[in-house]
């Protein structure tokens, strides 16, 4: 008898590791297949899914294809192939390890277990000027929305010529379909993944919060004034995404001192590529050329020049009149986007140099303004004594970001709309040095995310930076929740409007202070700049 007993103990102890074993996976159960993620404690994640079948061969340049239901289970305990991209600074002829043009995956991160339903969701559209980066940086895993009660997902889509690209004999072809901007295809596909599945995860797929920073900043506003995505998203945020025009085709580029539209066609940009790989003709022999080239040969950080000897040409989101019938500018000009909720800012030093133009002098730079010269020396440098370094990193911070983002919030209010404002100064103590002008391009990112082991060089982490990065995970949070950032302990966000013009500002040294915004005389030198440039080019000059 005492055997027996023993005997029992010893399966029921087999049985208890097994399920150990079994419980260290969770699985959703889809239209498509089962899906086995990780449990990782009391989150759960499932990376590498696909959303879409492989752009790869004769599917090279054409909307994302629908995926065929899988047997059995899917491994979902490794992220998927980036999309592939030369990587910065690498040689020609190469693509960076890890990426492969089979690369539609996305991931997703939620709370553990499945008794939840109806779960907010967001989703991180990565940025890297539309030619680099993925959904599986470390800087934004989402186990730490995923531990409010948030479900995370974040995905790849097609970078450089890959995911922007225009040639004749692919405007013959096909012709119901959609062409040029690949990216935003598979951005489109994502969502449009989620509302069909993210319930077998607990997901309530009538709150979607989109949210981006650089070209996922961009994306949004693309997203929020294509028609093709009404209704797969209900509220979003732009990070520096700047709410311009200036992304597609033909986008500003430095000529001499000043920014100029340099209207090459994106069709002209795809046959000047098939020559410089010796393939002639807009055919589709020529067609089936390009779509025999090597991943490596398209991918090239995506720049040609226009066939002339003229500037490099950079190849981003196109007006393809079909998908993307207009810039997202015109959009908000005539009250065409998303009537949803906003988060919209920028940081307060994003990029210096000649990221807008050429000025080596102040007095180079204001003389740009034309009439508004004194205006913008009142507004940049109102005792003359700034460096040039700090005025011309300022100007191109509010000429790319600070201006679009409020010209954006303008058109949103008018709508009748709920939109907030942030301005990003926190720059930590060990970092002031470096960063003496203010915080950089994607500082907020880790903040966001609640991610600061996985910064950039990997700064000491400081009490500011602890309290900084729940301020700003929690704006988040409350805002994929219910449409609204603030919450219990937190300083008041203001809604934005143009009387009052508050914002929320969190400033060099932490604070999160809802006040007018300290920008306004340079934003608003800027908008009269932006107003005499429409007014020249509508006179054709």
């Amino acid at each position: 008898m005492r055997k027996g007993i023993l005997g029992l103990v010893l399966i029921f102890s087999l049985s208890l590791s097994a399920q150990e074993i079994v419980d260290n996976a969770t699985k959703a159960k889809t239209e498509l297949g089962v899906i086995r993620g990780v449990n990782e404690g009391d989150v759960d994640s499932f990376k590498g899914i696909p959303y879409a079948a492989p752009p790869v061969g004769a599917f090279r340049w054409r909307p994302p294809q629908t995926l065929t239901p899988w047997e059995g289970e899917l491994d979902a305990s490794e992220f998927g192939s980036n999309c592939a991209q030369s990587g910065w600074g690498a040689a020609p002829g190469t693509i960076s390890e890890g990426s492969s043009e089979d690369c539609l995956y996305l991931n997703l991160w939620k709370p553990a277990g499945t008794e939840a339903k109806n779960l907010p969701v967001m989703v991180w559209i990565h940025g890297g000027a539309f030619v680099g980066g993925s959904g599986s940086g470390p800087g934004t895993f989402g186990d730490k929305f995923a531990k409010q009660g948030i479900i995370l997902v974040t995905f790849n889509y097609r970078l450089g010529r890959l995911g922007h690209f225009a040639f004749p004999a692919l405007s013959w072809e096909y012709p119901e379909e959609p062409k040029g901007s690949y990216a935003y295809m598979d951005q489109i596909a994502a969502l449009d993944w989620i509302q069909q599945h993210i319930g077998a995860f607990g997901g309530d797929p009538n709150n979607v919060t989109i949210f981006g920073f650089s070209a996922g900043g961009v994306s949004v506003h693309s997203l929020m004034t294509i028609p093709d995505a009404k209704g797969l998203f209900h509220k979003a945020i732009s990070q520096s995404g700047g709410g311009r025009d200036g992304v597609l085709t033909a986008r500003p580029i430095r000529e001499g001192n000043a920014s100029v539209f340099y209207p090459v066609s994106a069709e002209t940009i795809g046959i000047n590529f098939a020559k410089k790989h010796g393939i002639e003709g807009t055919d589709a022999d020529a067609l089936a050329k390009l779509r025999a080239l090597p991943v490596e040969e398209i991918v090239d950080s995506g720049q040609e020049n226009d066939g002339e000897g003229g500037p490099r040409i950079y190849s981003g989101p196109i007006l393809d009149g079909k998908m993307v019938t207009e810039t997202a500018e015109s959009a908000y000009n005539a009250g065409r986007q998303m009537q949803i909720p906003l988060i919209i800012g920028s940081n307060s030093a994003e990029i210096g140099g000649s990221f807008v133009n050429n000025s080596k002098t102040k007095e180079e730079l204001f003389s740009l303004f034309g009439d508004f010269k004194e205006e913008a020396k009142a507004a940049y440098d109102p005792d003359g004594i700034k460096e040039f370094e700090e005025v011309i990193t300022k100007f191109n911070t509010d000429w790319v970001w600070g201006e679009p983002a409020r010209f954006t919030a303008k058109s949103f209010v008018k709508q009748g709309e709920p939109v907030f404002i942030y301005h990003f100064g926190f720059v930590p103590e060990p970092m002031r040095e470096r960063m003496k002008y203010g915080a950089g391009h994607g500082s907020e990112v880790g903040y966001v995310f609640n991610n600061l082991d996985a910064r950039w060089g990997n700064p000491e982490t400081t009490p500011e930076d602890k309290k900084v990065t729940e301020i700003m995970n929690a704006y988040w949070v409350n805002f994929a929740k219910n449409g609204n950032p603030n919450g219990d302990r937190l300083p008041n966000w203001p809604v934005y409007n143009e009387k009052d013009g508050e914002i929320m500002d969190i400033q060099l040294d932490g604070n999160a202070v809802g006040k007018e915004d300290p920008r306004k005389a340079r934003l608003d030198v800027i908008e009269n700049a932006f107003k005499l440039r429409q007014q020249l080019q509508s006179r054709g000059i």
